[in-house]
């Protein structure tokens, strides 16, 4: 395998050393997803490497291999052995993104935690330069992919419009939601648990929480090696997340004016269906039916109401989903193995 430090470069491996041995707490904690990145972990790390060595700030580094099959945790258990500001956190099976980023929360000990893609778009040099954003007083700082290196028609249009339907939403206007590459002071996550695909709306939460947002671009890469793991069939679940987000938003402590208000249309098309059946049945307009003989006001009462009764059993189902995990402390992932935690 190949040498991730030259042994002749004893300044930055002893300061790694001793920071690792002295337990102390690193100022900046940078997690990455992974899963099924093998080609990508030896160059990834290396340039990360690069731009955590020129920040003159502690740091670890925390892999949360996302049940990958190929050869990624055995590649990921060999950098950790070579260098000891890293740390591997393997999950049993593959939970999805936002649960690996959840893992690499709860991991993280740094006062500053960097979320970024183990697939080399995201570039690690720009982390000095969200380090300095934050550094002017925000709590988030966001990186917008200005020139990003994806498909037209299935990437780069279909994220623009969620991404403007999400600022509006959210009421946090970023240019990019699904950039992984963020920073974020620590204590601006804490109230943040992550469900579904959420890890994309954590600049809202922490806005909602009272944090300072920012944004600045930062440079994206095309994929060279290995595989895509986004398709258009996550934006129908963004899109579902978003309901719910707008819902927790507006109506997680007063659901009855929703309820309400729906029950008030239901009743006024009920009203309305019912006054039509009579006008045809006693003032013969628009032209006379006899109740038994036009089915369709009652099947479109049935209809109206099935579907009302389907989507806020959705979103009850949500809350009760979150009231369960967060009353008993139930986490979304298991972990299989953790190296490098002692």
């Amino acid at each position: 395998m190949k040498t991730l430090y030259d042994p002749q470069d004893q300044t930055q491996s002893d300061k790694a050393t001793s920071a690792a041995q002295t337990g102390g707490t690193p100022a900046i904690s940078v997690f990455l997803p992974v899963l099924n990145e093998e080609p990508n972990l030896l160059p990834l790390h290396e340039k990360l490497d690069v731009a955590l060595g020129k920040l003159g700030r502690s740091a670890e580094v925390i892999y949360v291999d996302d049940g990958s099959t190929d050869g990624s945790l055995k590649v990921l258990r060999e950098i950790a052995r070579l260098d000891p500001r890293v740390r591997v956190v393997a999950l049993r099976r593959n939970y999805g993104q936002t649960a690996a980023m959840a893992a690499g929360i709860h991991a993280a000990r740094g006062e500053v935690l960097i979320p970024m893609d183990a697939d080399l778009q995201n570039d690690p040099a720009d982390i000095v330069r969200l380090l300095e954003k934050l550094d002017e007083g925000y709590d988030v700082v966001s990186g917008w992919r200005k020139d990003r290196q994806d498909r037209l028609f299935t990437r780069k249009i279909p994220s623009m419009i969620a991404n403007r339907i999400i600022s509006w939403i959210g009421g946090v206007p970023l240019h990019d939601y699904g950039c992984s590459l963020k920073a974020y002071r620590r204590e601006s996550l804490e109230d943040v648990n992550l469900y579904g695909e959420m890890h994309r709306f954590i600049p809202i939460y922490a806005s909602w929480a009272g944090a300072r947002v920012a944004e600045i671009p930062v440079e994206h890469h095309a994929r060279t090696m290995g595989k895509s793991k986004y398709g258009l069939s996550r934006t129908v679940k963004v899109v579902f997340d978003l309901m719910t987000i707008k819902f927790m938003a507006s109506y997680q402590t007063k659901p009855l004016y929703v309820f309400g208000w729906v029950g008030l249309l239901t009743l006024g098309f009920s009203v309305l269906c019912a006054l039509l059946a009579f006008l045809m049945k006693f003032a013969n307009w628009p032209h006379h039916a006899d109740f038994i003989q036009t089915p369709l006001p009652v099947l479109a009462m049935v209809m109206l109401v099935l579907g009302i009764q389907f989507f806020l059993m959705g979103l009850l189902a949500e809350m009760q989903v979150r009231t369960y995990h967060e009353s008993q402390s139930k986490a979304i992932y298991a972990v299989r193995e953790r190296i490098g935690f002692e």
